[in-house]
């Protein structure tokens, strides 16, 4: 089966959760035999960097990319207010990305064009005009869900308004864009039960986030078993989520969890991290900004905590660093698509109150938070196993080239 992934960022290298969303599902559709070409937009946020690709890769997947400058301009975000259309997603439309669209439609034939995410929707109606190829899309969120939460949180009163009409206007383009594709792919049981919801009539299915288990080899002593727990944070935070949960760990739970702990110790890790959070000198937190192996940093220390008080899907590092077997403490949100029971794989918490009982369980249960990880790590073996993932991505596309 010939496969053309249409991809809203660069695959490599892998700088965050999209990122390796996206590495994984080629792997998986080249794993299970197919013939897949890449095609990306690359963006100053991810730009091509040619030193991150193999020649193996490269000449497999035929890679191309177009560059997009996705920056965002506030004349024309605040224009698109009153517009209809989402700004979020125009950004990623461009001729030069369309004409070279046009032409690899018209080099090869393909059974399928699997679109990541809905920013890459604009480009329906030349797939359709120059192929005979069915479209799936891979929905790595709700997106509408995303800045209806921010919305929530939000205090600016200009800012809460604006996030309110983009929230109007991604979930009418994701209404309408689920009845315009063949088929989709939802990262998790609740985004999928949302979209089937919305267009019963389209197939689709759960595909999880999936990883190469034996990239996460762990030794027995490296499980967590010590009264003084390394804490930490990884990712992206050029992703406003993730940074509006940090400064609220940071006012909220921190002081108090440091008092009671004088030698417990927080590292903050991930890119771009913005200047706001890099002057702050909260005592025993570390900035410690880009990291050049995620595993390598998660296993130099104990706790993960992810604060989320707003996105939707999964959250890919979580996924990550259970393989690892490290402990996650995270929100109801942060946890969100993935089968997990709080106590027994990771541990939830929603309130700086919750936050601060959990990390002492941590502290005084070294013991517990062993079992934790050996859970964890069993969870995403089962659930989260590409071996597993790439027979139902196959089975799922073949069903859908036989409509």
């Amino acid at each position: 089966m010939r496969i053309l992934q249409l991809c809203h960022k660069t695959p490599l290298p892998t700088i965050d959760g999209g990122c390796i969303a996206i590495h994984n599902i080629t792997k998986c559709l080249m794993d299970s035999g197919m013939d897949v070409k890449v095609l990306a937009v690359a963006t100053p946020k991810h730009p091509f960097m040619i030193s991150a690709y193999s020649k193996s890769y490269l000449t497999a997947t035929r890679f191309e990319s177009v560059f997009i400058d996705t920056t965002p301009h506030k004349v024309e975000a605040i224009k698109t207010l009153f517009t209809g259309k989402s700004y979020q997603i125009s950004r990623f439309y461009h001729k030069n990305m369309a004409n070279k669209l046009i032409e690899t439609l018209r080099q090869e034939e393909f059974d399928i064009v699997h679109i990541e995410s809905l920013y890459m929707s604009p480009y329906i109606p030349l797939i359709r005009k120059h192929s005979n190829a069915k479209i799936l899309m891979r929905l790595h969120n709700i997106e509408h869900q995303i800045w209806e939460r921010l919305a929530d949180n939000e205090r600016n009163p200009f800012l809460k308004l604006a996030y309110r009409i983009n929230t109007k206007q991604l979930k009418r383009v994701e209404h309408r864009l689920l009845h315009e594709v063949d088929g989709y792919m939802s990262i998790s049981e609740p985004d999928y039960r949302y979209f089937h919801e919305t267009a019963p009539e389209v197939p689709g299915i759960v595909i999880p986030f999936g990883i190469d288990v034996d990239n996460y080899d762990m030794e027995d002593d490296d499980y967590i078993a010590t009264d003084q727990p390394a804490l930490f944070h990884l990712g992206s935070m050029n992703w406003g989520p993730n940074v509006e949960g940090i400064e609220w760990f940071l006012d909220e739970v921190w002081p108090e969890i440091v008092t009671a702990h004088p030698n417990l110790t927080f590292a903050l890790a991930g890119h771009n991290i913005p200047e706001k959070i890099r002057t702050r000198h909260d005592k025993n937190v570390t900035v410690v900004g880009a990291v050049p192996n995620a595993n390598e940093f998660m296993m130099e220390y104990d706790i993960m905590v992810v604060p989320l008080l707003s996105g939707s899907g999964i959250r890919i590092k979580i996924v990550e660093a259970m393989a690892l077997g490290r402990v996650v403490i995270t929100t109801t949100i942060g946890a969100e698509g993935l089968d997990v029971q709080d106590g027994k794989h990771l541990f939830i918490a929603n309130t700086p109150e919750e936050f601060v009982m959990v990390i002492n369980k941590c502290v005084a249960m070294p013991d517990l938070c062993t079992i934790i990880s050996e859970n964890a790590r069993h969870y995403v073996s089962v659930n989260h196993n590409n071996s597993v993932i790439s027979k139902k991505i196959s089975e799922f596309y073949h069903e859908i080239t036989k409509k």
